[in-house]
């Protein structure tokens, strides 16, 4: 196990606790406010942007799949995974101590929130139920955006004024944040040098030829 510094630990915890508090704080306050599912804002925000137009509302809507709407119908699987990742995160920051990188910490915290918002609704812990009264298993997405898009015919690309995006919730925002954040590191991230690798020791190599003796300087006594 490697030493992390203590500071880490704060700042992980901070953040993922920070961004479900953030998550369920305002999944409640639009689904209290518009009355449940399938009703909208009774506002729109609306500018031109690009070759398009960009609006925003409110619309609440029960996702039974995952990010943006994908795998309809596998709460439970999506539940497990979130678990699964929840463990390795803990796991290969802390464990394995890549919480020394600031940057990973707070990525990882952010992956952590969106998981974390997301599985306590896939629990139904929301408390919502269906019409015979059943916990509903699925997320709450209320976030409600039209933007310029581009779509593929003939093989070609067309640009599009408007491209209605999948509902989603500010869970799915820290998910998609903490993905980009990660494969940027991937990316920029310093690669360990041999000192590290060592314990702060260099190594020499393992096919480096043999020192040559060196000769006596001219006029040295024997």
């Amino acid at each position: 196990m490697r030493t992390v510094p203590s500071s880490r630990y704060w700042c992980f915890g901070f953040v993922a606790i920070a961004g479900v508090l953030t998550d369920l704080a305002t999944k409640w306050k639009v689904f209290h406010d518009l009355g449940g599912p399938h009703r909208m804002s009774d506002w729109t925000y609306r500018t031109d942007l690009l070759w398009g137009r960009f609006e925003f509302s409110l619309a609440t809507t029960f996702n039974h799949g995952a990010l943006f709407g994908i795998g309809q119908g596998l709460s439970w699987l999506f539940a497990l995974l979130s678990i699964g990742a929840a463990s390795g995160i803990v796991y290969w920051l802390f464990v394995r101590g890549n919480a020394r990188s600031l940057w990973l910490t707070v990525t990882l915290g952010l992956i952590l929130a969106g998981a974390l918002g997301n599985l306590y609704d896939r629990m139904a812990l929301h408390g919502w139920t269906d019409n015979n009264g059943a916990p509903v298993h699925a997320v709450r997405d209320f976030l409600n955006c039209t933007i310029p898009g581009v779509e593929i015919r003939d093989f070609k690309p067309r640009l599009i004024r408007e491209y209605h995006w999948p509902v989603f919730n500010f869970a799915d925002v820290f998910l998609v944040t903490g993905a980009v954040m990660l494969t940027l590191y991937s990316f920029f991230a310093p690669q360990p040098s041999e000192t590290s690798e060592s314990g702060g020791i260099a190594q020499p190599k393992a096919d480096a030829p043999p020192a040559a003796p060196s000769s006596p300087a001219p006029g040295a006594a024997a």
